[in-house]
């Protein structure tokens, strides 16, 4: 038999990826990110350590491999925009479409797992330490793809703007979280949350005309 196709090989490692997120989580959320060592992960799953760090750099990857997907998000919203659209306005439709489908990095969505998922998260100083590196990684892909499709504004003012949407979507996400984790439901917090988001990218907007 010869090798598998590279498509193949590429599904199963994320297959796997998946349900050593899955188990580590489950674990997480049971008992705590701190009280979880990552041999008992590595037992739940089936595995051993050595397999789970061929898989993931650290015990707070095992989390935050949940949200891979949207990481370089921005930037890819801004590099594939249609013409004649504007960076901020793709940015901004991209996170009311996210409003709108509930989807849990926004922080509107009341699912239980995906608030306690959350709580955790901002709960544990490990976490918030690796997310916000994510976060960061994320704000200099961003600002790379805003100077380079919006050249005339320079590379100062792409990282100033990457920098201030990155903290827009931070705070609007941990706001939707709080109001969901007091007992409101989605559906009543989404006009708020739909609003805030308009008035934060109103401003933006006019503080920054060229990415307008």
């Amino acid at each position: 038999m010869g090798p598998e196709p590279l498509g193949l090989r590429e599904r199963k490692k994320r297959r796997t990826r998946d349900a050593l997120s899955a188990a580590a989580i489950e674990l997480f959320l049971e008992r705590g990110f701190d009280n979880v060592s990552v041999a008992e992960i590595a037992a739940a799953a089936e595995v051993s350590k050595p397999t789970l760090f061929a898989y993931f750099d650290s015990k707070e990857d095992l989390v935050l491999h949940r949200i891979a997907d949207h990481r370089g998000e921005a930037g890819r919203v801004v590099r594939e925009r249609p013409g004649g659209e504007s960076a901020l306005v793709a940015l901004e439709n991209h996170l009311l479409a996210g409003l709108a489908r509930r989807d849990p990095v926004t922080g509107l969505n009341d699912d239980r797992e995906v608030l306690a998922f959350h709580g955790m998260v901002f709960a544990t100083r490990s976490l918030a330490g690796r997310l916000a590196q994510y976060a960061a990684r994320d704000e200099e892909e961003l600002a790379a793809a805003l100077a380079e499709t919006v050249p005339r504004a320079g590379q100062l003012d792409a990282a100033l703007v990457a920098a201030q949407v990155g903290a827009v979507r931070r705070v609007l996400a941990r706001e939707n979280w709080r109001q969901l984790a007091a007992g409101r439901p989605a559906q009543e917090v989404l006009p708020a949350a739909v609003t805030a988001a308009r008035r934060a990218f109103q401003a933006l907007r006019t503080g920054h005309p060229d990415f307008a």
